[in-house]
């Protein structure tokens, strides 16, 4: 199946996907931990098991790695490809009554990402792209083109995790530069804020797994981005235990 066929596909679970997760939130639901502490409900089971079941009937035999099988303790090894699943990113916001979480639905070729999709449920947005051809947007029917811009003369507009990461590194980090604002976002939407050329950096600090930055880390590229470890390295998939080190995501090359 050629690439753009598969982010179809993608594209139609998230959306499955996002509806359940809105009927979900819109009739109530129960809010619990995982053994990591984390936050868990119904709406991640949910549009998980509709994610896999489609990617498994559309593409019998792929590999699939998602976080809440993750957490049960189902988990497939890496493999040349396979998809990495956040079926609700940004829970704490969900269960909070924001706007920002997502559903995120990657894939994964040699280690590197190829396509991606991230789904906004509360607003109907809807990310898409494939490295090497094109990011888009689509609101209301309409899809348009996105890519990352060049930074202003006023300043970078860098975005930060509204619930997790550390500020006196971020402080650090951004010493030196000309920053105009710093706006706190939940969930991958950081990323899509710089595919879509409203933002211009995002430094990560705190922990993530790679089913939280596949899908919006290939958005980015897509839309002429990058994402990076803090040496300089790109971001890479497949790792031992999925855990991501600490990264950058540039627009332009604000540096």
């Amino acid at each position: 199946m050629e690439d753009s066929a598969l982010l179809a596909v993608a594209v139609d679970l998230a959306e499955r996907a996002g509806a359940e997760i809105r009927k979900i939130r819109d009739r109530g639901f129960q809010v619990h931990r995982k053994a990591d502490r984390s936050v868990v409900t119904e709406a991640d089971h949910a549009a998980e098991a509709i994610i896999l079941a489609g990617l498994r009937d559309a593409l019998p035999g792929c590999t699939v790695v998602a976080e809440e099988e993750a957490a049960s303790g189902k988990i497939a090894a890496a493999t040349p490809e396979f998809w990495l699943v956040d079926p609700l990113d940004g829970t704490r916001e969900f269960t909070s009554g924001g706007d920002d979480f997502a559903v995120n639905i990657g894939l994964v070729r040699n280690g590197k990402p190829v396509l991606g999709v991230v789904g906004v449920p509360a607003t109907g947005e809807m990310f898409s792209g494939i490295v090497g051809v094109g990011a888009w947007r689509r609101k209301d029917g309409l899809t348009t083109s996105i890519a990352v811009r060049r930074p202003p003369s006023e300043g970078l507009t860098v975005v930060a995790s509204r619930h997790h990461g550390d500020r006196d590194r971020l402080d650090a980090f951004l010493a030196g530069r000309t920053v105009a604002e710093v706006v706190n976002f939940g969930s991958s939407l950081k990323f899509c804020r710089l595919a879509e050329g409203k933002a211009d950096l995002y430094p990560r600090f705190g922990r993530t797994m790679e089913w939280d930055t596949c899908a919006p880390h290939a958005v980015l590229e897509a839309a002429g981005g990058s994402v990076e470890t803090l040496d300089g390295q790109k971001l890479g998939y497949g790792k031992p235990g999925w855990d991501n080190p600490h990264f950058v995501c540039w627009g332009a090359r604000s540096r």
